[in-house]
């Protein structure tokens, strides 16, 4: 297996309305290693999140290759892309995404249960291990609207651990929260990164935010710089 996590060549996205063409990423090249937790720091428009999406499998570059410990994700057909998205990636988002009309518990169980229904009890008891470890655990029959922002993103990141992923893929998790809030989601992915070894790119406008990861990238008008 590689030693790395992801290894990017030549990375470029752009998109064409068919009057102009909006260049997003530009020739992007960068390598994140097993168990490295690193920040993608930038304003907004720098293609923070576009170059998220696309590691994660969500969006293709208009040219380049994205290798996942040594294989090409663009090799992918749609469905093997969807199995290893599901299987292989955690994703946390800034506005959590969780459904409305189910439950935390619900919430965190679903992708779990599309990767194996016929593990459905072994999923449910370490979605509630998950939970409790968040400090969720009295939050179980609650919907996403009677939680507080910094409990829905726990719950979005005991969901985007639910099967067990390789790499935390983390798009302004504390963006939308509270300096208090924002501060305890941190701690959980240090946490995560330490104890867990989890790999984790996290993308954020603040400095101080990615001050708290091993290593620091900067990306301006989808190009990297110093």
């Amino acid at each position: 297996m590689s030693d790395y996590k992801f290894e990017i060549q030549a990375l470029a996205k752009s998109y064409n309305d068919g009057i102009t063409r909006l260049e997003v990423l530009k020739g992007i090249a960068l390598t994140v290693k097993n168990n490295e937790f690193i920040a993608i720091e930038g304003p907004s428009g720098a293609g923070k999140s576009t170059l998220l999406h696309i590691l994660g499998g969500l969006d293709n570059p208009t040219s380049g290759e994205v290798l996942f410990e040594g294989f090409s994700i663009q090799n992918l057909s749609d469905s093997e892309r969807a199995t290893f998205r599901n299987k292989r990636i955690g994703f946390v988002f800034q506005f959590y995404h969780l459904l409305p009309e189910l439950n935390v518990l619900e919430n965190v169980i679903l992708p779990g249960l599309l990767k194996s229904w016929r593990e459905k009890k072994a999923v449910v008891e370490y979605a509630r291990s998950l939970l409790d470890n968040l400090g969720l655990d009295k939050r179980l029959s609650h919907r996403p609207n009677q939680l507080s922002g910094g409990e829905q993103q726990r719950v979005a990141i005991a969901r985007a651990l639910i099967n067990k992923p390789d790499i935390l893929l983390c798009d302004e998790p504390t963006g939308n929260l509270d300096s208090e809030n924002g501060a305890k989601i941190l701690t959980r992915l240090k946490k995560l990164h330490r104890e867990d070894k989890m790999t984790i790119v996290m993308v954020t406008h603040d400095k101080e935010i990615a001050a708290n990861a091993d290593r620091v990238i900067y990306l301006k008008d989808g190009m990297l710089g110093s």
